[in-house]
């Protein structure tokens, strides 16, 4: 971003512009459009979440490490799934192969699950599963394990992604063509909103449209035309506004432009507001505020000079604090290279302790409200984000703009000029183009142990053994009858998993019936 010239200023002596006059468009914290926050008093009330996204290998080792986390003050859960798991496949599938615990944690059965969730307190923590096609599955999964613990489902905390419109555009773990994945995600709208009321049914991802190479602006276009979408969609299923957009939350990435961040989460709010009680007409408070997760940038990260990443994540955890975020995670040093180890872990985690226990920044509700280069920001990310909501409406809408791939190349043609800018050296990156380090840097990596795939096939083959095969046949066909009939399948699959039916196994019945979807191309 161009340094600022003093005529730009929105806000500000030069601008005319009396500082109580840009009050009315601010408000209060806590009160609307909430542009410095959704709590009066922010962090001096209840420090954000510290939730750090953690799974690989077998569920037996992902649960070791969510208890070193938890035990270190983690307050939070947060799950990756392997790919395999992500695509709808149990360990065992040929198409699983090579890939089972990788890039997460493999989860095909009940039986992994109880294993995953094994002494953690699911009525007092809350969990976040990072999970879309298969969300559903996962979540009735996660379900079934409370059950049979004798947690009322009235309980349970946590949320589960369940976007997959980004899966589209920026990610690719999609399954299903658009409309049907679309009927999955207001299914589980459905099923919370009158079982699982303290769940947050779908986490809107800003995250991965960044990473993929978007702009600030992009981003938060993108996701909450995103969000629009899923909104009309609920309502389109006969559900009411105020009935489950309280249960709606956000995840953002935060960037290394330090103020640009902060401001876009400030127009985030403020947008979403609007939109809540103007175009859709909600009534409640709590439907019109943006509740947001937050992760740093993980393309920033460089795999030369690692000790760096070190800086980069606690000035982009500073930002999100300052943002307003209600939850965050910070990236490990090492993750350019591999998985975390549990040193970087730990270090990550400390990282938002220190600045929750000795900065000072959360005894102040909002400290850069009013500024006038934060307030001239928040604006133009608010005035360029509006401008490709319209663009999208005038389009045809999220959907449409996915299927002629006008959304995934906006994305594209911004990752190609920053990475221009990045060769050319108008981008400066420490450790890339700029200070660069001859040693040869050799950190501790974690690594996937090599045996570790045949296990966990061996565990799943047995437990299907031990079921019954014409209970799973029956509950596979009445899963095949539900999506013909577009009833809530939320309770059919909460029902065949608690009797063995595996993740695979239902997607398969689902692949069925919805077919799959494949990408158009665009250049």
């Amino acid at each position: 971003m161009s340094p600022l010239k003093p005529t730009d200023l929105c806000f500000g002596p030069e601008s005319g512009v009396a500082p109580e006059h840009y009050s009315e468009k601010l408000g209060a914290p806590g009160e609307f459009p909430y542009t410095r926050g959704i709590q009066k008093d922010m962090y001096r009330g209840r420090l954000w979440t510290m939730r750090q996204y953690a799974g690989f290998g077998t569920a037996a080792e992902s649960n070791k490490r969510y208890r070193l986390l938890l035990d270190k003050g983690q307050t939070g859960l947060s799950v990756a799934f392997d790919l395999p798991t992500q695509m709808g496949y149990d360990s065992d599938d040929l198409m699983a192969r090579g890939e089972v615990g990788k890039v997460g944690v493999a989860i095909s059965s009940l039986q992994d699950m109880e294993t995953l969730l094994d002494e953690l307190p699911l009525e007092t923590v809350s969990t976040s599963m990072t999970i879309n096609a298969t969300a559903g599955i996962l979540l009735a999964l996660y379900i079934a394990v409370a059950r049979k613990r004798g947690i009322s489902e009235s309980a349970l905390r946590g949320t589960v992604q369940n976007d997959i419109l980004k899966e589209y555009i920026a990610r690719g773990t999609y399954i299903y063509p658009p409309k049907p994945s679309m009927r999955l995600v207001t299914d589980i709208f459905k099923y919370c909103s009158e079982n699982v009321p303290q769940w947050n049914t779908v986490s809107i991802s800003g995250y991965h449209i960044r990473e993929a190479g978007s702009t600030a602006a992009q981003e938060l276009a993108f996701t909450l035309a995103n969000g629009v979408t899923y909104v009309e969609s609920a309502l389109k299923s006969g559900l009411q506004i105020d009935d489950f957009a309280s249960r709606l939350s956000f995840f953002f990435n935060v960037h290394n432009n330090f103020f640009e961040e902060v401001a876009k989460f400030r127009a985030a709010r403020r947008i979403w507001a609007h939109l809540m009680k103007e175009r859709f007409g909600a009534k409640s408070q709590k439907s019109l505020l943006l509740r947001f997760h937050t992760q740093t940038a993980g393309v920033t990260l460089t795999a030369q000079q690692p000790e760096n990443n070190v800086v980069r994540v606690t000035m982009q955890a500073l930002s999100a604090v300052l943002g307003g975020t209600q939850s965050l995670h910070t990236n490990s040093k090492d993750e350019a290279l591999g998985l975390p180890t549990e040193a970087a872990a730990t270090l990550a985690l400390r990282t938002q302790q220190i600045i929750a226990s000795e900065t000072g920044v959360a005894d102040v509700v909002d400290p850069l409200g009013g500024s006038y280069y934060v307030e001239h920001l928040t604006n133009k990310i608010e005035t360029e984000a509006l401008a490709y909501l319209k663009r999208i409406d005038d389009l045809g809408g999220v959907i449409r703009c996915i299927e002629t791939g006008y959304i995934q190349k906006e994305i594209q043609n911004s990752a190609y000029d920053y990475q221009l800018k990045v060769q050319s050296g108008e981008e400066l990156i420490v450790g890339i183009n700029i200070h660069k380090d001859s040693r040869d840097f050799k950190p501790d990596v974690l690594k996937i142990k090599p045996d570790l795939e045949k296990k966990q096939i061996t565990r799943l083959k047995a437990f299907k053994k031990k079921r019954k095969p014409e209970l799973v046949k029956s509950h596979l066909e009445k899963i095949r009858n539900g999506a013909k009939q577009e009833v809530c399948l939320i309770p059919l699959f909460i029902t065949a998993v608690t009797d063995g039916v595996t993740l695979g196994e239902i997607s398969h019945a689902l692949r069925q019936e919805f077919g799959t979807y494949r990408e158009k191309i665009t250049i």
